[in-house]
């Protein structure tokens, strides 16, 4: 049964050799997410993981992959030692076998969930989870500020804060009631995997919750424990 849960963010800015020059706000969140990874190890070596992408549904582990598409070739594994780089493994597997090998995990199987997932669905795959430990990777809006990706959005603020106060709370019927078309028009990509989280059984308390948008990106970061 799960009892501790990371969430974290998976944007590519996480990883240094990606980043040209130091960046303090690249800095932090990276600090945020391996902190929140290396409680998570402490508390077990072997994660299950969740995240979206257009891809799922679909299970990743026993697999290698590589950041060559996003300008340097840092190969990362799910399990053990890199074998030969599958070039398939999208974004947030790359960052969950980053954070792995950075947190000290043995392993971690990701499950993706495609983005359009009814919440229903969402919760119902929480609740059926294996596992001890569950890292959940995902983004907030990119419609935040003058640097938001295409506009701006005043209502990409608000929507954050109530994840932001959702997860400081871990308040599971609050992310439930995320309303999924206006996380997809704000491109709040993480909305399904966060209402994965909202169905893991247990009675929950945050320990860990911190929450930027330095880049117009809302990075949510947060440690649960039962």
């Amino acid at each position: 049964m799960i009892s501790r849960v990371a969430v974290v963010p998976h944007p590519p800015l996480l990883v240094p050799e990606l980043v040209g020059g130091a960046v303090p706000e690249t800095a932090s969140v990276r600090s945020a997410c391996l902190a929140a990874a290396r409680e998570l190890a402490a508390h077990d070596v072997d994660w299950t993981a969740v995240a979206v992408d257009p891809s799922g549904p679909r299970t990743v582990a026993d697999t290698s992959g590589s950041f060559r598409g996003f300008g340097v070739d840092v190969r990362v594994s799910l399990d053990g030692p890199a074998s030969p780089a599958d070039p398939s493994l999208p974004l947030p597997a790359l960052v969950a076998g980053w954070l792995r090998e950075h947190a000290g995990a043995r392993s971690v199987q990701v499950h993706l969930v495609p983005p359009d997932l009814p919440v229903a669905d969402c919760v119902s795959f929480g609740s059926q989870l294996p596992g001890r430990a569950l890292l959940v990777l995902a983004d907030g809006s990119h419609r935040h500020g003058e640097h938001a990706v295409g506009r701006p959005d005043e209502r990409a603020a608000p929507f954050d804060e109530s994840v932001r106060d959702a997860l400081a709370t871990a308040d599971v019927a609050a992310l439930k009631a995320l309303d999924p078309v206006l996380a997809d028009e704000l491109g709040a990509r993480g909305r399904a995997a966060w209402q994965v989280l909202a169905g893991v059984p247990g009675a929950w308390r945050c320990t860990r919750s911190e929450f930027s948008a330095p880049f117009g990106v809302g990075y949510h970061v947060a440690v649960w424990e039962a």
